[in-house]
């Protein structure tokens, strides 16, 4: 099976600085012969605030004829309480409402593919132990299937067993939780997004990838990571094992934030300008 995994396209009508990557992601994808396209998140520029960015951005979905399944990021449904975006029960129905569950699982040739909502983990949530309990319920019931997870946080960005990252990967608690279920079951791949930087690595018997953006690259406002500053998609080939190759997919412009981060996410700019003028 044949998976093409998408991430961090960041579209919008009304800030479309990053809409013209999808014709040549979208030709590359139609001709790559994929099975299926998975989506891990921040499909928007602001989702989380706005109908029409999400409306816009699941009309070009549309436009690809491979199958399509989506889990949201930040900024499709918000992030954790003390953010400016919050998830929360609205944010939570607007993408339920427009896009589809937030959080499913799909059975494909021997494999149980599950999709997780990586905004609830840390929340403290009704929703986020709902959906604890289904993912133990999905992992159980998968009899011999075997599995990959998509989501768009990270579980780790330096090592397995570091502590609090905040924004960028998954909280120390809810990660020990996924942990224990990804050994317990033995989940081949934990694929996400979110950081945009791309790479591949692994921890116990579990593979791990970054999908690049198909938006944007960071240059100074961020920290350095592992891996590379890359746009593009992954590849993934699910068999009897996991086989995942990082592609620059050609005609895709490589926009980087810092430029146009004043009118994308304005937020964002004064943060940082605040930040070094401290």
């Amino acid at each position: 099976m044949k998976i093409i995994q998408i991430t961090d396209t960041h579209f919008s009508p009304g800030k479309p600085h990053f809409n013209g990557n999808w014709e040549p992601l979208t030709r590359w994808i139609e001709e790559s012969g994929a099975d299926l396209v998975i989506h891990t998140g921040d499909l928007t520029v602001d989702g989380a605030d706005n109908d029409e960015d999400i409306t816009f951005s699941m009309d070009l979905m549309r436009q690809i004829s491979v199958p399509m399944l989506l889990v949201p990021g930040n900024h499709d449904v918000g992030d954790l309480p003390g953010t400016l975006q919050p998830v929360n029960a609205v944010r939570l129905d607007r993408w339920r409402r427009l896009v589809g569950p937030d959080y499913w699982a799909e059975d494909l040739d021997n494999w149980r593919l599950i999709g997780i909502d990586s905004l609830l983990l840390g929340s403290g949530s009704t929703e986020e132990e709902a959906q604890f309990e289904w993912l133990q319920g999905m992992l159980e019931g998968r009899g011999d299937l075997r599995v990959a997870i998509f989501a768009h946080k990270p579980l780790f960005v330096d090592a397995p067993d570091e502590g609090d990252t905040g924004y960028w990967s998954v909280r120390p608690t809810p990660r020990r939780r996924l942990y224990d279920l990804i050994a317990t079951h033995d989940v081949a791949l934990f694929a996400s997004g979110h950081l945009h930087w791309a790479w591949k690595g692994g921890f116990d018997r579990t593979s791990t990838v970054w999908g690049p953006s198909a938006a944007f690259i960071i240059d100074t406002m961020e920290r350095e990571m592992p891996g590379e500053r890359l746009i593009g998609a992954v590849v993934h080939h699910l068999d009897t094992d996991v086989t995942s190759e990082i592609v620059a997919v050609p005609g895709m412009k490589a926009h980087v934030l810092d430029d146009v981060v004043a009118e994308v996410y304005p937020h964002v700019a004064h943060k940082v300008q605040r930040e070094r003028t401290l």
